[in-house]
């Protein structure tokens, strides 16, 4: 790997970008979000599960547990069970709207997408200590021209990614809270996946653990 490294136009000094050469299109942005700003999205999240609680999803057919909990916000959020995967208006046990997208992910999508669209949906996916997350594509959207835009919030993990076809090689990069990454390009139909989280790597969430905030432009434009 033999990665770009640009610095941070227009936000906090101490981030840096990091284009990876394989596969193209993956871009991580090192400490985008210094700790007052992760300490002021962390507020926001928390504010956003309060409407929307963390629930623990099911795989399609078999019903079988996640062991990441998760929730959304915006029009639109990502949801998980024995019918299928699918995005829908709706929290599937509340049965309330999604809370709004937070202004600091709007901006951040802005600064960092290169789409001229806003994102519909902002999956939250809460990873305990022991969770993982397999190797898979976010392929349920309409227009893989949008990029996913990924941030990290909490202790570090191992992430890994490799090409278009689960059988492609693979690479890990460990992510810090602060960190984005962004899936475009050739990138966007990786598969990808959360290999371990280092647990007590962060102070900034009281109740420890990792917050990925995943935002995805769901329909066409």
């Amino acid at each position: 790997m033999e990665p770009i490294i640009e610095p941070g136009v227009g936000r906090p000094s101490g981030y840096f970008e990091v284009m990876l050469s394989r596969p193209s299109g993956l871009r991580l942005i090192s400490g985008y979000l210094d700790r007052p700003a992760q300490e002021a999205l962390a507020g926001a999240i928390a504010t956003v599960l309060e409407g929307a609680p963390l629930y623990v999803p099911r795989m399609p057919r078999s019903g079988k547990p996640l062991s990441v909990r998760m929730s959304n916000c915006g029009p639109l959020g990502w949801v998980s069970d024995e019918a299928g995967y699918r995005y829908q208006a709706m929290h599937p046990e509340t049965g309330r709207p999604w809370p709004l997208i937070p202004r600091m992910l709007l901006e951040a999508w802005s600064d960092l997408a290169r789409y001229p669209h806003p994102p519909e949906a902002c999956l939250i996916n809460y990873y305990g200590p022991a969770t993982r997350m397999g190797l898979h594509q976010d392929r349920d959207e309409q227009d893989f021209s949008a990029p996913v835009v990924s941030i990290s919030l909490g202790d570090r993990c191992l992430f890994r990614v490799g090409g278009r076809r689960r059988s492609d090689p693979t690479r890990s990069v460990e992510l810090k809270s602060g960190d984005v990454l962004v899936l475009g390009g050739e990138a966007r139909l990786a598969f990808h996946g959360v290999d371990r989280v280092f647990p007590g790597t962060s102070t900034l969430l009281p109740q420890g653990g990792r917050i990925n905030l995943t935002l995805r432009r769901v329909s066409l434009p």
